[in-house]
């Protein structure tokens, strides 16, 4: 009976240490399929308001650790050098650090002096956000689980037109996120949006795409007898499309 009380006892003092942290930190963590959380913020373009700013666009959230550091300025130099790419692919950049918006303004005027891997000089025309009072940052569960640190993990959130989280990485502090892959993340799922199919492994644009299985042998016999131009199969649960 002793032994029932105190582990019933345990339960709940765990339960409420959880809760009362959870309550403090303001922290919920974000998932694939949930709206994104709206937010207002000042950056190096002026007063962002979210989403209300990017309607009907894709968006992407990219968070780093701080101002003025290798990797980060790597990232961001790089991903300028892509931006009307993905401007054509109808898709806003955001970027998001607990820096303030001076220490944004001097970075990225430093960075748009940098040539990178020989390549000429760049524009940073999207916004950095300076959310000095870290609101937006846990929101989006972006803080560094190292508590002594007031610092964004190395995270790429991935948003639709409908508000909706499609796709969330995150990166160590010491690895430098690769820009194409980011970009092809994100043809890959507008592509499996706009044509309703399935992207393999190693998925690139104009490569075929996979499509749902059939829910039986005898599903996939029938389709093989319908013999569709530009689709095939490996095996009776793997068919194919070419685009």
């Amino acid at each position: 009976m002793k032994t029932k009380i105190l582990l019933s006892t345990i339960i709940l003092i765990f339960g409420y240490l959880n809760l009362n942290a959870q309550t403090n930190t303001g922290i919920q963590t974000p998932y694939v399929g949930q709206y994104a959380p709206a937010f207002k913020a000042e950056s190096t373009t002026g007063t962002i308001n979210f989403p209300s700013d990017y309607y009907n666009k894709w968006r992407i959230l990219f968070s780093h650790p701080a101002d003025f550091t290798p990797v980060c300025s790597s990232e961001i130099i790089s991903l300028a050098a892509k931006q009307d790419e993905f401007k054509k692919l109808n898709t806003a950049l955001i970027v998001i650090s607990t820096d303030g918006l001076n220490s944004h303004i001097e970075w990225e005027k430093s960075m748009e002096s940098i040539s990178y891997k020989g390549q000429p000089t760049v524009k940073i025309n999207f916004p950095l956000v300076a959310d000095v009072s870290m609101e937006v940052s846990k929101k989006y569960n972006l803080l560094s689980k190292d508590t002594l640190q007031r610092k964004d993990m190395r995270s790429v959130i991935f948003i639709d037109p409908d508000n909706k989280i499609r796709a969330i990485l995150t990166y160590p502090d010491n690895i430098g996120r690769n820009i194409d892959e980011i970009e092809r993340i994100l043809i890959a799922l507008q592509t499996a949006d706009k044509d309703q199919v399935l992207t393999p492994a190693n998925w690139k644009q104009g490569d075929d795409v996979l499509i749902p299985s059939p829910k039986s042998m005898d599903e996939s016999k029938k389709m093989a007898e319908k013999n569709k131009p530009g689709y095939y199969n490996l095996a009776w649960y793997m068919w194919f499309r070419k685009l």
